[in-house]
């Protein structure tokens, strides 16, 4: 009896080897279908600032830094809105995997990127000193 159950748990051991490479495989496979820039309606920018681009929690320079985006890396794209001008550039990009922001002036490629249909304003947004910094 003791024989039986351990080649049962040998044979069930190796099946779930066999169950966790597959599913990690096909987890990979569907990682790299997300990522890649032929997906449709899934715009997707290189930045080509040499130095990097700051990932922003507003579309303003006057917001806080949250990342950097390094040269050369992908990222995608959910919208874009128009907000503070930056070196003859107002359109900013929010990124797909989070919500943050990237001026449009650093990033190359980004293709046909749809207009962000509604932002939530905080009250502060809404303030008369807020409205007219905005110009």
């Amino acid at each position: 009896m003791s024989r039986t159950f351990v080649n049962r748990a040998g044979r069930l051991t190796a099946g779930a080897l066999v169950v966790a490479a597959l599913g990690g495989s096909l987890f990979a496979a569907q990682a790299q279908a997300q990522a890649s820039p032929d997906a449709p309606g899934r715009p997707i920018g290189t930045v080509n600032a040499l130095t990097g681009v700051n990932e922003r929690m507003h579309p303003s320079t006057d917001s806080s830094v949250r990342g950097v985006l390094r040269h050369r890396v992908q990222i995608g794209l959910r919208c874009k809105v128009r907000a503070q001008d930056v070196s003859g550039n107002n359109l900013w990009y929010q990124l797909r995997d989070r919500s943050t922001w990237v001026t449009a002036k650093y990033i190359d490629g980004a293709g046909d990127v749809p207009y962000c249909r509604s932002l939530t304003r905080s009250a502060v947004d809404q303030s008369i000193e807020s409205r007219n910094a905005m110009g």
